[in-house]
C-alpha cells in the first residue's frame, strides 16, 4: 500500500473517531460526569488533530516526490474539507458539554 493512501486512510479514521467519540457522549451523557466529558473531548480534539497532521504529512510527501501536479488539484478540496472537520469537532464538542452542562444544573 503506498504512503499516501495509507496516511489518507488513517486521517479518514481519525476524523471519524473525532467526530463519534462527541456523539456518543452526547448519547450516553446520563452515565458521566463533566469531569469525564472532558476525557471524551481531548480525546475528539486529539483525533482532529491527528488527522489534520496526517494531511499535512501527505502534502509533504508529495513535495518530496515532487508531484506539484497532485498537490495543485487536491489543495483546494484539502482546504475544504479541514475546514469542515475542525468546524463539524468543535460544534459536536459543544453540543457534549452544552448536554453535560445542563446535567450538571438539574443535578443541584
Amino acid at each position: 500500500m503506498s504512503t499516501t493512501i495509507f496516511l489518507n486512510l488513517l486521517s479518514l479514521l481519525l476524523g471519524l473517531i473525532a467526530w463519534i467519540v462527541p456523539i456518543l457522549a452526547i448519547k450516553y451523557f446520563g452515565k458521566s460526569t463533566v469531569k469525564k466529558f472532558f476525557r471524551f473531548s481531548i480525546i475528539s480534539f486529539s483525533a482532529c488533530i491527528a488527522s489534520l497532521c496526517l494531511q499535512l504529512f501527505v502534502i509533504n510527501h508529495r513535495v518530496q516526490i515532487q508531484d506539484w501536479s497532485a498537490i495543485m488539484d487536491t489543495i483546494g478540496a484539502l482546504i475544504r474539507i479541514a475546514v469542515v472537520l475542525a468546524v463539524i469537532t468543535l460544534i459536536l464538542n459543544i453540543m457534549a458539554l452544552g448536554t453535560y452542562c445542563e446535567k450538571e444544573t438539574k443535578t443541584r
